[in-house]
């Protein structure tokens, strides 16, 4: 399995390196930038203190930015499960797109192919679990909201590249906006901590896991549809 890398050695990056037992994430960003040579600047220039290990272009093209066992910079405050701080143990992928804040646009069939050739390289190397392939906004909800809603994931999870439930999606449909208990909810929190998020204010991680595994509804509220997908998760 081939994959055409160029190298543009960032600066930013962390020293002295990682070991390969010490990464236990892949991090997918995209870059909220409307011109892709300008976020190529920016994670490559001294000063803005940002980077990342990777960068897909929207031609599919990938750059390499840092090598894999230096730390990058590009999870900035966050938490996953007992992880903190989450750079140190991870593999930030960049892919442009402009973004929620210009004009949001699918990510394109060439800049996912070359990400799942990246995946699977790297979930060879390191022994990535499927569960630990995150987006910033799950590692970084209060403050994050990328690659957002329209990130494939469930397209990824098929080639097993990344976690999602094993529930029908028109059955579960039919439990959207359905009123659940207090208790319930409350369990759903509990879930959210299990799955891994990290005890952010609430609304803030419900929509972070509606991002990710109910795309077409984030309203931050909590539903049965929601609370069944969470129950899943924990199963699968």
């Amino acid at each position: 399995m081939g994959l055409n890398l160029t190298k543009n050695y960032s600066v930013n990056f962390s020293i002295p390196k990682r070991t390969k037992q010490q990464i236990k994430f892949i991090i997918i960003h995209y870059t909220g930038m409307k011109k892709e040579i300008a976020a190529i600047k920016r994670l490559t220039e001294p000063g803005t203190k940002v980077s990342a290990h990777y960068f897909i272009k929207n031609n599919g093209d990938i750059i390499s930015l840092v090598p894999d066992l230096y730390e990058a910079w590009h999870a900035g405050k966050s938490k996953w499960g007992s992880y903190n701080l989450i750079n140190k143990y991870s593999i930030g992928i960049e892919i442009s797109n402009p973004g929620h804040n210009l004009i949001y646009k699918n990510f394109n069939s060439r800049q996912i192919n070359s990400l799942k050739k990246l995946l699977k390289r790297l979930i060879k190397n390191y022994q990535i679990k499927t569960k630990n392939i995150l987006g910033h906004s799950d590692i970084a909800p209060n403050r994050k909201i990328d690659p957002g809603e329209k990130f494939p994931w469930k397209k990824l999870a098929k080639n097993n590249l990344s976690h999602w439930h094993t529930l029908n999606e028109k059955t579960i449909k039919k439990l959207r906006n359905k009123k659940i208990s207090l208790i319930n909810e409350n369990q759903f929190i509990k879930n959210l901590y299990k799955i891994g998020y990290a005890k952010y204010d609430r609304k803030s991680i419900i929509k972070a896991f509606q991002r990710k595994y109910r795309q077409s509804l984030i309203n931050g509220k909590i539903d049965e549809e929601c609370f069944v997908i969470s129950k899943n998760l924990l199963k699968s």
